[in-house]
This record gives C-alpha cells, structure tokens and sequence, in this order.
C-alpha cells in the first residue's frame, strides 16, 4: 500500500497536539474536522482516528442529555421509527456488530442488545404505522453498554494493524464506518428529538444555542447558472471515508438553468399556503396528495399555529417565526410548492437534478476538512439550528449553496456505475434503490463527518422530515428517471448468475460455450440473421451478436427477458443471489466488462413462444436452441416449424440435458426418453434426427458440455447437456 501521501498541515497539527491530551475527556462540544484516510505517520493516524472516535461518541451522548427524564426515551416522535432510547444504543451496537462481521473481534458485550438495537424501523410507507411492542431496555443499561463499547473500540484502535492509506477493507475502515454511522444518527437523533413534544425535552447548554438573528425575508429571484459537465462519483483512493454509493462514476452535461438565490424561506413559503396549497390538489403528486389527506396536513410540521400567529419549533424550545429561516420540508411539499410556483409565474420550475445541484456546489470552493471556517451554516460551527437565508453568501451571488437545510432534488437515490457493496454493510444502499428514495444535497446546520463532504450521497423517502428545505430552479423538464433496481426474483436471479457471473467449480460459462462451439461447428457459413430460442437472460444473444449482422432473441418467460433489455438500455443489470436463508450478496454487471457494447444494438429481445412463432421469424443462418427442448409442451411442432426458417446451408444448434419431465411435456410428445415399440432404447438424440430428416443432416457428432447453476452459497446444480448441430441441406 502506498504510505506516502501527507494530510493538510493543520490535520498533522491538530493531531500532533493529540499525543499528548487525555483523549477519552475530549470536550462533547469540539467539533473535529473529517479525518483524512491517508498520510506519512501511521501512528500519529492511530491517534487522530482515536480522537475523532471519542469525541463523536461523547457528542452524540450530549444530544440525548437534552431529553427531560427517562420517560422520553420511550416515546415515539414518528410512528415510523422507533423511541429514542433504541438510537441511544443502536449505534454503539452497530461498531461491535460491525467488527465481528469483519471478523476483527471473537467476541460481543450483550448479545440481546446486539439483536434487539440493531435493525431500526426507518423505511416505510407514511400510512404503515408500526404497533409492535418491544421490551425496551433502561437508559441506564444501555448508557453501561455504550461505556463498555467505547472501552471495546478504543482498545481496539490502539492494537489493530494500520497501512496507510486506510482502505475499505482495513480494520480502521471498519471504525471509520461506525463513526461515520453515528454522525449520522447524531442528525436524525436530533430530528427525532425535534417531533417530541415539549414536555419530553429540556434546556441545555450546548444544543440550545440557537440562532438569535431573525429579520424581514428577502425576496427571492432566479439567478443564471451557465452549464457544464459534472462528474459524479469518487474513487477508492480519495483520501475521504465514503459509503458504497459514493463510489463510481456517472457523467452528465448540464444544460443551462437558472436557481433561486435563497433557500425558500418560512416566509416564501407561507405564500404558497395562503394560496390554498395545502387544499388544491393540482400542486399535489397522487402520492403527495395521499400524505396530505392522510396527515390532515396543513403546515410543515415544524410550525405551530396560536390563534393568527405561527410559531416555529426549533429542537429545544418553540419560538416566535422566524419568517427570514428556511422552511423545513419533506420532499412532497416542495414539489407542490414548485408547481405552485411554476402556475404563477408562467415559468418551468421545479426542483434540481443531483447534477445541477453538483454544478452549482461548484461555487463552492473547499471541501470538508480544508476549511479553516465552515463555507455555511453546517458542522455545528455557528448555530444549532438553521439562520437567516441571506447570511452565507457564496460565489455568483448565490447563499447556502451548503448547509442552513438540507436541499431535496429530483433525483432517485440510484447506484453509480462501478459500485461495490461493501460485504460489512451490504444493506446500507441498496434497499434505497427502489425509485422512492431522494437525494438530499448540501448538508444542514447539524451535519458534520461524511454528512458534511462534497461527494456525500444520502437520501430518505419521499414524506420523511428531516432538517430539509428546498432551493428551485427554472429550468427544462427532466427526462423521464429510469431506475436500475435490483433484480431480487430468485429464478431470475439464478438465470442472471449462471449467464454472467463466475464460473464455478473450473467449469466454462455455459452460453460463451455453447456459441463457441456453434460458431466452430459452422464456420464458414453466412453470418446474415441468427435466432437464440430460449435466451433466458441473454448471454448467448450477446455472444452471438459477435458473429451475426443481427439476432433476434426469444424467451417464453417475460421476467427473463426484463433482465437483457435493462441490461441492453442502461448497460447495468443489479441481482441479487441467495446465500443461505434470507442472506442475499449483491452483485453488478454490465455491458462493458464482457465488450458487449458494440453490438448490443444488434440483438433484439422479445417474449415468443417456440412453438408457435410468428411468420417474420424467418430466414435464419443459425437458430441456437439452448436447454430448450425438453421444456416445450410439443417440441415436434417446434422442429417442424423451425425447418422453414432456416435458410438452405443454415445451421440448427440444439443443446439439452433431456430431462423430460411431464409437467413440462406430455409423455407422448417426447422425443425420446423411453422404450420404442421394438423394445430398444430409444434416446432424444434419435428423436431429433427422425423429427429434423430428410431437410436436415447431422453435421457433426454431438459433445457434451457440463453447466453449473448456483442455487446458494453452497448448493449448486452440476448438469451436463448435450450439444447437437443440425445443418439444412
């Protein structure tokens, strides 16, 4: 590993002062910069990453010092999550549950709390209340739980092996990942203690330290951004801690638009409401509209109506509005509010695309951690709650570009090409990756770590409340987003694997094999139009769009078929593939790691049914039938069909295991498979030849070629089928 690369100065100082403080007495209120990955010193690293663990974890016990007796842990402020006495130990499990996955440590602390703290209820529909009850343990036992993990942590910080720089699969990822998490509910913790009532909270020193600015909102405009391209993405040697999702690549060119100056503020928003925008449902998505009648909303949920004046819920206590602050939203109120706004000003706006928004940061010139100052309200170095929109000016006129709110985009969480689950955490993602979860960008006063980087990449659904707001922009409608979601069907799953995934037991890929052989059998033939029956997920296709100027590709099964055409259209096909149980690795694949792409627009992918093919599936110099056979309900039809498709010299490719099964086929429509009336043996091969004579000729004696099928981690399905070339005389 390269050990060269040396962190920003005043990183190397702040650590050297590390050396010699008492690191577990780190002041809860300190608020330490990301901490870079690489470096010159390993162990001054050791302590850096020390520091950062400790004081992150006192910061986020500090946040629960805010709730006013043991009683408010239990509540539930959403009906969508679970009380705050889970969050409370949820993310210390979370570092021991994580070391053990990566097999760094043998050993746990409390194996009940390690289960029952470990999963939160965070991704459900608004109308899916959960009632369950659980058997909560005491803040008390789980505050001692939090004191032996801490203890746990640290120990292992200082003995476990450290290269520079720290990779994702180094122990001290392992770390980084349970720190990174708990900065993250440090946020949503906060959001949490924000929706309980009053009664359940209480001053404190340091979280009630809100903002004390408030004046007249200033107005808002549209200001011109020149486009450009943007590159999303990062890649495994950036010196940042990154989740999955943040790694990759994905291009895009950004026509030019035109953003609002400001965050949309409480008081540009309560325009929006005096307008009927939460009784006029044409502002309203048909989910939106839903959230509306069934929340009864009437207001952001931070608001609070005393007879005609509002008031605004900051974490800690309810204060006079402060109309010049921006509004705090889920996702479905600021699109209402944009086509409001779209409605009265003639114009085309709407909320940005991630890439705008990426364009738009690039007013901005510093990233976490080489800032000596904090380029917006964000990583708790001004106030602990949001401010004015027109304090943090940033380049092109623009304020709040980061922090105050976070600002929700058009954009469906989606994974970048190149990305890798990471096998500790194979379920932070990609359970987001479903078309209902957007990304929010910019960070909010509270967000601090990973939270608080450029390239950070996080998303919620659509009605959950956050500290987010909006910023619009006029600009053309999107295209039409299309998500790569995972293929999670098993039999889809399996097919996807056994076309595109590893080989297994030194056994060849099956579909590259059988074509191989194809192509040798019928060398020197026209190359014009083939035909792949049963295609199944389509690697045989692809293989032959190798060799012909065009192939037409069938399956009987349409959900078979979704999986080339994505794949095709996107050039990325996710799966999922069963390991034992419930446990599922996610895998990727694409067009370009097999060098399909130049002649994907060769193959054209359609549900058919072999043995009744429309007429313009005709004239064929190959037809490649692959473990098709013995699954057709009559395959005589089949063979007497596909005779007059195949032009003159052509080639008829048949490969089968001849597993014969009547739920599949009649017994007698068999080729073979059974007795004949003489009493002999009478086999499929001998079927074939009787069905395909005297239009068709054996070319070439048959061979074998063995396929595995993986079913999970440790069944697989070893097969051998035969492989039979038929050529038209």
């Amino acid at each position: 590993m390269n050990n060269t690369s040396t962190p920003s100065n005043s990183v190397n100082e702040d650590s050297q002062e590390l050396k010699n403080k008492n690191i577990k007495n780190a002041p809860a209120a300190l608020v330490t910069k990301t901490t870079l990955l690489d470096g010159s010193d390993a162990e001054l690293k050791r302590e850096e990453i020390l520091h950062y663990f400790h004081q992150t974890f006192s910061l986020y016990e500090s946040l629960f010092e805010c709730l006013s007796s043991d009683e408010s842990y239990y509540q539930r402020a959403s009906p969508l999550r679970h009380p705050l006495i889970f969050y409370y130990g949820h993310t210390a499990v979370f570092f021991v549950n994580k070391l053990n996955v990566a097999n760094l440590i043998d050993h746990r602390i409390d194996a009940d709390l390690e289960s029952s703290l470990a999963i939160g209820v965070d991704e459900m529909s608004w109308d899916d209340l959960n009632d369950k009850s659980y058997d909560w343990p005491s803040p008390a036992t789980v505050k001692a739980y939090r004191d032996k993990t801490r203890e746990l942590v640290d120990n292992f910080i200082r003995i476990c092996d450290i290269t520079l720089p720290i990779q994702w699969d180094d122990p001290l990822w392992i770390v980084m990942m349970g720190i990174e998490h708990e900065r993250i509910h440090l946020e949503t913790s906060s959001v949490l203690i924000r929706e309980l009532p009053l009664a359940y909270v209480q001053p404190n020193k340091l979280w009630g330290n809100i903002c004390q600015t408030t004046g007249k909102a200033p107005t808002n405009e549209l200001l011109s951004v020149e486009g450009g391209s943007v590159v999303i993405g990062k890649s495994k040697d950036d010196p940042l801690y990154g989740w999955d999702l943040e790694y990759g690549k994905q291009t895009h060119q950004v026509d030019d638009f035109k953003a609002s100056k400001y965050l949309v503020s409480n008081a540009e928003y309560k325009e929006f409401m005096d307008a009927g925008g939460y009784t006029t449902q044409r502002y309203w998505t048909e989910e939106g509209w839903g959230w509306v009648q069934y929340r009864k909303a009437t207001m952001p949920v931070f608001w609070q109506r005393d007879g005609e004046q509002y008031k605004y819920r900051t974490m800690l206590e309810e204060i006079d509005m402060p109309w010049d602050w921006p509004v705090d939203l889920t996702y479905l109120e600021s699109k209402a509010f944009c086509e409001w706004k779209s409605e009265v000003t003639g114009k085309s706006i709407r909320l940005p695309s991630e890439a705008e928004w990426y364009h738009l940061r690039k007013l901005v010139d510093t990233d976490q951690p080489f800032w000596n100052n904090a380029p917006g309200n964000i990583n708790l170095e001004y106030d602990m709650s949001s401010c004015p929109v027109n304090r943090h000016e940033c380049k092109g006129g623009f304020f709040d570009i980061i922090g105050n709110v976070w600002q929700w985009t058009e954009s469906p969480i989606d994974a970048l090409a190149g990305y890798e689950v990471h096998p500790a955490y194979d379920d932070f993602s990609t359970p987001t990756f479903d078309g209902k979860h957007n990304i929010i960008k910019g960070g909010c006063w509270i967000s601090t770590g990973n939270y608080a980087i450029k390239d950070s990449r996080y998303a919620f659904r659509r009605h959950f409340y956050q500290h987010s707001g909006m910023r619009y922009v006029e600009a053309n409608p999107l295209p039409e987003i299309k998500m790569n979601l995972y293929e999670m069907d098993d039999m889809v799953s399996q097919y996807i694997e056994f076309h595109y995934g590893e080989e297994y037991f030194n056994v060849p890929n099956f579909p590259v094999a059988c074509i191989q052989h194809s192509m040798n059998a019928a060398k020197g033939g026209a190359t014009g139009k083939a035909l792949d029956l049963g295609c199944a997920t389509g690697r045989s296709s692809f293989e032959l769009a190798k060799h012909f100027d065009h192939v037409d590709a069938l399956d009987f099964s349409a959900r078979l078929i979704q999986a080339p055409t994505e794949l095709q259209s996107s050039g990325l096909q996710r799966y999922a593939i069963q390991d034992e149980g419930d446990i599922v690795s996610f895998k990727e694949i694409s067009l370009a790691q097999f060098g399909y792409e130049d002649v994907k627009n060769k193959v054209n992918f359609m549900q058919g049914d072999a043995c009744n093919l429309p007429e313009k599936f005709n004239g064929y110099d190959l037809v490649f039938a692959g473990n098709l056979i013995d699954r057709l309900y009559d395959p005589k039809q089949f063979l007497e069909l596909i005779k007059g498709r195949i032009n003159p010299g052509g080639f008829l490719v048949i490969t089968s295991p001849y597993t014969w099964l009547e739920s599949f086929t009649e017994k007698d429509k068999w080729l073979g498979g059974f007795k004949a009336n003489t009493g002999e043996n009478f086999t499929t091969l001998e079927g074939i030849g009787q069905a395909l004579l005297p239009e068709f000729e054996q070319h070439q004696k048959p061979i074998d070629v063995p396929f595995v099928i993986r079913e999970t981690r440790r069944k697989h399905q070893h097969t051998v089928a035969e492989l039979s070339v038929w050529r038209k005389v």
